[in-house]
């Protein structure tokens, strides 16, 4: 049987999510970016049958990964702050209680399913000249757009 306290305990608990190469305690330094399937196998890949997989993407383009995140973290051992791969796993008999985190380091694959994250290729649809006039500093930038002598 639980004491009283802890019963009676309704402010949130610490996620207990920890450095995979430490195993020390990781602390959050940003959002999280959730993921989204647009392709059947990457639902596969999550346990969803090929048949729904297929009429969920036919319904939606892309749908949203509810338990799955992209996520920064400082580890006070690696004295450094990382980007991982968040996945939360909820037990069936407590739904509070019975939930923990696998983590794992982001891959390129992972930052193509996050949603709001900022291409670091840049966009596509953007062409060279524009890239490279957008990176000049100064009055050299504008010496394109000047007609006339």
């Amino acid at each position: 049987m639980q004491r009283r306290c802890d019963r009676n305990r309704k402010r949130s608990k610490r996620r207990a999510i920890y450095c995979p190469i430490d195993g020390c305690y990781l602390q959050s330094v940003s959002q999280k970016y959730t993921l989204f399937a647009d392709r059947p196998g990457q639902l596969q890949q999550r346990g969803v049958s090929r048949q729904n997989a297929l009429m969920l993407l036919a319904a939606k383009t892309a749908v949203s990964l509810e338990d799955e995140w992209l996520e920064a973290f400082w580890c006070e051992q690696c004295q450094e702050t990382k980007w991982y791969h968040v996945q939360k796993h909820v037990s069936k008999a407590s739904h509070k209680e019975g939930c923990s985190y696998e983590v794992s380091v982001a891959s390129v694959e992972h930052w193509q399913q996050a949603i709001g994250v900022i291409d670091p290729k840049g966009n596509p649809s953007v062409g060279e000249f524009t890239r490279r006039n957008a990176r000049m500093v100064g009055s050299q930038g504008n010496k394109y757009f000047l007609f006339g002598g």
